[in-house]
C-alpha cells in the first residue's frame, strides 16, 4: 500500500496528461479506503467529466450536499460553480449554503466542528493503471462516489465561513453570485510579489504556501495556506503591490474576490472593510515575525509577547512620524504602506530613502541617546508598531543580540546616509540619524 498524499499527487499527474481513467482509477482508490475525502470526490467527478460522463453531475451535486453538512461549505460551493458552468441548476445548494452559513443561522456556534479529511499517510490500495480498467470500473466509482456517505453522520453546529458569514444574508447571497471558481495545479503562482492587487481569494481547496523574495532570489515561507484561508485583501484595501507571493502546492480551487464582488458590497462595504483589516492585521503580524530581524532572538510565544508591548497606529497620507530635531520616543516598525525620509539642510529638504514594511526606525536616537537628525513622512496612508524608549532600553539591556542588531542596523544607516549626501568626512555628531 502507498499513502492518500502520494496516490492524489499520481492522479494529479496523471490527470494533467490527458490520462483522464487512470487518474479516476486511482481517485477512486483514495475513495475507496477513505469515503471522507471529499477532495477525492470532487476529482472523481473531474475525471468523468473530462471523459464525457453525464453522471459526473450527480457526484458534484452528492459531494456539495455532503459538504454542507459537513462543515466545507467552500468545497460545497466549487461544486456548484462546476455545475453552474456547465449548465446545471444549483440554485438549491446555493440556498442551502446561504441558510445554513449566513450570519442568521442557528447552526454556527462555539461548539462548532467539521467532519476532518483524512490524513495523507492514510494507507491506499491502488490498482495498477497500466493494465487495462475492468468493463465496470467506471461505472463502480462514480457509483462509490456519489453514494459513499448518505449515511455518515453530521456535527450539530458548524464554523462560520471567515467575513461571509458576518455578512447580513441578503449580502451574502449576492457575494456569492460574483465569487469565480479557479482550479489550478501543484506549483502554479497565484499572486506573484510586486504586482497590482485587484483581488482576494478564499481556499476551498488543498494547501498553498506564502512567500517573500529577497534582492538576491532567496525565498523565505512566510505561511501556509489551507480550506478556509483568506489572501490577497492587503493589496486590494491598500492599493499597494502584492508584498508577498502565493503558490500552490497541491491542487487547489479557489474562490476569487474582485472589485465586483466589493462593488456588490456597497451598504454594507464598512463592516467588511473592518473584517478585511483584522484579517490583513494578523498576517502582517505574522509575516513580521517571520522575516524581521528584530524578533528572531525569541521563541513564538515570546514574540507574541513582544508583540503585545508594542501599540499599533495607522496614519494618514502626510502624517509626520519624527519629527527632525525631537527626542526619540521609542522604536518603530513599519506593517504596511511605506515612508519617506528627509533631512532639512540650509537651503532644502534633502531626502534620504524610504522605509518599506518590515523596516524598523528610530533605533539611533535611542542607542545614541541623541535627538532624531530626519524626518519620517508618510506619503500615504500606513501602519506603524510603536514600543517606548522605556521598554526597549530594557530589551537592549536584557537581549544581547537585539543590541547588537540595533547597532548593526544603525551603523548601515550612518554608512547609507553619508554616500547618499557625499559626506564621508562629516562628524559623527552631524550624521543624518533617525
Amino acid at each position: 500500500m502507498v499513502s492518500l498524499g502520494d496516490v492524489k499527487r499520481s492522479a494529479a499527474t496523471l490527470f494533467a496528461q490527458g490520462q483522464h481513467l487512470a487518474a479516476l482509477r486511482l481517485y477512486d482508490a483514495i475513495v475507496a479506503a477513505a469515503p471522507l475525502d471529499y477532495d477525492a470526490r470532487i476529482r472523481v467527478a473531474d475525471a468523468a467529466l473530462a471523459l464525457g460522463d453525464a453522471r459526473a453531475a450527480n457526484i458534484y451535486r452528492a459531494t456539495a450536499w455532503y459538504c454542507l453538512r459537513a462543515g466545507h461549505p467552500l468545497a460545497a460551493l466549487v461544486c456548484a460553480r462546476v455545475l453552474e458552468a456547465h449548465g446545471a441548476d444549483s440554485s438549491d445548494l446555493i440556498a442551502a449554503l446561504v441558510v445554513t452559513y449566513g450570519s442568521e443561522s442557528d447552526r454556527l456556534g462555539k461548539a462548532a466542528t467539521r467532519i476532518a479529511l483524512p490524513p495523507d499517510s492514510e494507507p491506499v490500495s491502488v490498482p495498477d493503471v497500466r493494465l487495462p480498467a475492468p468493463p465496470d470500473a467506471v461505472t463502480l466509482a462514480l457509483a462509490r462516489a456519489e453514494h459513499c456517505t448518505d449515511t455518515i453522520e453530521f456535527p450539530e453546529a458548524l464554523h462560520p465561513i471567515p467575513l461571509l458569514s458576518a455578512m447580513s444574508e441578503a449580502a451574502f447571497r449576492r457575494v456569492l453570485g460574483t465569487l469565480v471558481l479557479r482550479r489550478l495545479p501543484a506549483d502554479s503562482f497565484v499572486v506573484r510579489e510586486g504586482e497590482a492587487g485587484t483581488s482576494f481569494f478564499f481556499v476551498a481547496t488543498g494547501d498553498l504556501r506564502v512567500f517573500a523574495t529577497d534582492g538576491l532570489g532567496r525565498q523565505t515561507e512566510l505561511a501556509r495556506l489551507g480550506e478556509n484561508a483568506v489572501f490577497g485583501e492587503m493589496a486590494l484595501l491598500s492599493a499597494q503591490p502584492r508584498t508577498a507571493s502565493v503558490a500552490t502546492v497541491t491542487e487547489v480551487d479557489l474562490l476569487e474576490v474582485g472589485r465586483q464582488s466589493l462593488a456588490a458590497l456597497a451598504d454594507e462595504l464598512g463592516p467588511v472593510a473592518e473584517a478585511l483589516h483584522g484579517f490583513t492585521r494578523e498576517r502582517l503580524l505574522g509575516n513580521l515575525m517571520a522575516t524581521s530581524a528584530l524578533f528572531k532572538p525569541f521563541n513564538r510565544l515570546q514574540q507574541r509577547d513582544l508583540l503585545r508591548r508594542f501599540t499599533s497606529h495607522d496614519v494618514a497620507a502626510g502624517t509626520v512620524i519624527i519629527h527632525e530635531g525631537e527626542a526619540g520616543r521609542g522604536l518603530f516598525v513599519v506593517l504596511s504602506g511605506e515612508l519617506d525620509v528627509s533631512r532639512q539642510s540650509a537651503l532644502d529638504t534633502v531626502p534620504l530613502g524610504g522605509l518599506r514594511i518590515g523596516d524598523v526606525f528610530g533605533e539611533i536616537s535611542i542607542l545614541r541617546k541623541a535627538p532624531t537628525t530626519a524626518t519620517v513622512v508618510a506619503p500615504k496612508a500606513a501602519t506603524v508598531l510603536f514600543l517606548a524608549r522605556e521598554y526597549v532600553d530594557r530589551i537592549v539591556g536584557a537581549v544581547p543580540e537585539i543590541k547588537s542588531y540595533l547597532e548593526a542596523l544603525a551603523e548601515d544607516r550612518e554608512i547609507d546616509n553619508q554616500l547618499l549626501l557625499g559626506e564621508d568626512d562629516t562628524p559623527s555628531d552631524e550624521r543624518i540619524l533617525i
